[in-house]
C-alpha cells in the first residue's frame, strides 16, 4: 500500500500529487480555477475538488489520477468546504457567496438538491462521524447551521463566536470545535444541546480544525501568526479532563489545509505563501527538519492510501 497527498496549488490551479515515502511530488495535474478544497470517498476511488473562483467542482478518479468530470451550477457562487457521507453515497457542498448547500449523488456525479442557509458566507462542512448531522459555519452571521442528513434539511441554527471558519467534530461525536477567526477563539460545543462548553484563546486568525483519528489532539493551524495550536481534547486540569492548548508549533507563512496520517504518526500542513508542506512528528510534537515542495499557494489536502 502506498500513501499520498493530494495538494491543491490555488493560485496556480494544478493539483501536486507527493509521493510519502519519499516525500516528494510525483506528479502535477491541472484543475479548473482556484481549487480550494477537496473530498475524497470512503473507498478512496474519487476525489471532489472544490475550484472556488471557477465555481466548479472538479471530479477525479483515483485509480489514475485523472479528472474526468466538472460539475456545474448557475448558483455555485465560490464553492468550498465539502464532505462525502460515511456510506459513500452523497457529497454536501457549501457554496460560500451563495450562501446554499448542495447535495451531490456521487454515484451519477449530479446535484440532486440544493437549499439555501440563510445566513451570510457558508462556507465550510463538518461531518459528525455517525454521518447523520453536517455542521456549516456562517462566517458573515457568527453562527453555524446544523443539517440533518437523512432529511437533507435545516434542523437549527446556533451562535458561536466572531468570524467561524475552521470545524470539526470529535470523533466520539459528543463535542463541535469552532474556530473563530475573528477574534482568534476556539468554542467546544455540546453537540445535542448546542451549548458552549469551553472557550480557549488560539493564534491570529484560526482557519481550520482537524482532529487526529484516535481524538487526543485537534490541530488548529493558524494563519497570521504562522503557527500550529495543538488542542488535547482531555488534558487533566487540577482534578478534570477538559480540552487544553498543550503547544504552539510554528510554522510557515500562512498554514491552512491539514491532514493526518492513518496511523496518527505525522501530520500534513500546506503553508500557503511559502509554498511547501509542513511535517509534524506527534509523537515529538514538532515540525520536522525538511519540507516538502509543492506548487503555489497550497492549501485544501487530502490523504490517500492505495
Amino acid at each position: 500500500m502506498n500513501e499520498y497527498l493530494i495538494v491543491l496549488n490555488k493560485d496556480e490551479d494544478s493539483l501536486s500529487l507527493v509521493d510519502l515515502s519519499t516525500k516528494s511530488e510525483i506528479k502535477k495535474i491541472k484543475t479548473a480555477h482556484n481549487p480550494h478544497e477537496i473530498a475524497i470517498t470512503p473507498d478512496g476511488k474519487k476525489s471532489y475538488i472544490t475550484c472556488s473562483l471557477g465555481n466548479v467542482i472538479n471530479v477525479m478518479e483515483n485509480d489514475n489520477f485523472t479528472i474526468v468530470k466538472t460539475i456545474e451550477h448557475e448558483a455555485f457562487h465560490f464553492p468550498h468546504g465539502v464532505a462525502v457521507t460515511p456510506d459513500g453515497k452523497f457529497l454536501f457542498v457549501a457554496s460560500t457567496f451563495s450562501n446554499m448547500i448542495f447535495i451531490i449523488d456521487t454515484r451519477k456525479d449530479q446535484i440532486v438538491k440544493h437549499f439555501p442557509t440563510y445566513q451570510l458566507y457558508s462556507h465550510m462542512i463538518a461531518l459528525s462521524p455517525d454521518g447523520k448531522t453536517i455542521f456549516v459555519p456562517n462566517i458573515g452571521s457568527d453562527n453555524i447551521t446544523v443539517i440533518d442528513v437523512e432529511k437533507q434539511a435545516i434542523a437549527n441554527h446556533f451562535p458561536v463566536g466572531a468570524g467561524p471558519e475552521g470545524v470539526a467534530v470529535h470523533p466520539d461525536g459528543k463535542a463541535l470545535y469552532v474556530a473563530n477567526q475573528k477574534e482568534d477563539t476556539l468554542y467546544i460545543i455540546d453537540t445535542e444541546s448546542c451549548k458552549t462548553l469551553y472557550e480557549r484563546k488560539l493564534g491570529s486568525v484560526p482557519i481550520r480544525i482537524v482532529f487526529s483519528r484516535n481524538g487526543q489532539y485537534a490541530f488548529i493551524p493558524n494563519r497570521i501568526s504562522g503557527d500550529l495550536s495543538v488542542i488535547q481534547s482531555n488534558f487533566l486540569v487540577k482534578d478534570r479532563k477538559e480540552p487544553w492548548e498543550i503547544k504552539r508549533i510554528p510554522l510557515g507563512i500562512w498554514p491552512g489545509g491539514l491532514v493526518f496520517d492513518q496511523q496518527d504518526k505525522f501530520a500534513y500542513v500546506a503553508n500557503n505563501k511559502t509554498n511547501d508542506i509542513s511535517i509534524i512528528n506527534i509523537e515529538l510534537m514538532k515540525e520536522m527538519p525538511d519540507r516538502i515542495k509543492v506548487g503555489v499557494h497550497p492549501d485544501g489536502l487530502g490523504y490517500l492510501v492505495k
